[in-house]
């Protein structure tokens, strides 16, 4: 089954609420593939309500510090409020989706990174993959919120980025397409159209690549190395043909690839 796995910003959220286009490029995916996963991001607004409710947002290595309060939060905004809008947009829309998060079926079961982080972990595939693979088969869009739990059943703050490649690697997607608030990778100051693993590990160490753009594109060199070779980022997926994603000079946004002589 051929999949294509859409990871959607906070930002890109907020786009595709309010702008047609973004609805038709959904569709198109969708009709150029076999199945169409999304998992959605929620940073702004987790930190709007955060800053409502008079808590401090903090970030460590481009990932949010979460105590239990913020974890609540994070639930209430990402896997409630978030993903029931963007369900519900998309069945307006006439496409057929159906709201998820890590922990339904027992899909993953998160395990901590550190102490500095709290309730922030890192998604296990611990459950049967069959069901969501009937999902898809049956053309029903997955759309995913990172919410997971550990093995207490304590509510967990997965990096939306870092779950979507946890996610392509399980259901061995063909394509991963980063849509974000960015127009692609840029290094000394200019965008590259592609780059491979030296020039993200160059970018890190000379402070050009920071915040969430590490935990991303750290995300996107997993996926290469698990052999999910077409994985993109940017904020335009306008005017592209799906059906034959390949690495084109005009294509708008970054392809990350293990080599930059696949790209020719």
């Amino acid at each position: 089954m051929k999949t294509v796995l859409l990871k959607l910003s906070g930002k890109a959220l907020d786009n595709l609420f309010v702008n047609d286009s973004w609805i038709k490029i959904i569709k198109e995916l969708k009709d150029s593939f076999d199945a169409l996963v999304i998992v959605h991001g929620a940073g702004a607004k987790i930190s709007e309500w955060c800053q409502a409710m008079g808590y401090e947002s903090k970030f460590y290595n481009g990932q949010r510090v979460t105590d239990e309060g913020t974890m609540e939060i994070v639930a209430a905004v990402q896997a409630g409020l978030l993903n029931a809008r963007l369900v519900s947009r998309l069945q307006t829309s006439k496409i057929n989706a159906i709201g998820l998060t890590g922990i339904d079926n027992g899909l993953f079961t998160a395990e901590y990174f550190n102490g500095n982080l709290g309730y922030v972990g890192f998604p296990v595939l611990s459950g049967n993959k069959n069901w969501l693979y009937s999902i898809m088969q049956n053309r029903i869009v997955p759309v995913f919120s990172s919410v997971c739990r550990d093995k207490e059943g304590n509510l967990m703050n997965i990096n939306a980025d870092i779950f979507a490649k946890e996610l392509a690697i399980a259901i061995e997607a063909d394509t991963v397409l980063f849509l974000s608030d960015i127009c692609g990778v840029k290094l000394s100051g200019t965008l590259h159209t592609v780059v491979n693993e030296t020039d993200i590990n160059e970018g890190i160490l000379t402070g050009q690549i920071t915040d969430g753009m590490i935990p991303k594109l750290q995300s996107c060199l997993e996926l290469i190395k698990h052999g999910i070779h077409k994985v993109w980022i940017g904020n335009d997926l306008s005017n592209q043909n799906f059906k034959e994603l390949v690495f084109e000079k005009n294509l708008k946004g970054t392809w990350i690839v293990e080599s930059k002589t696949i790209a020719g």
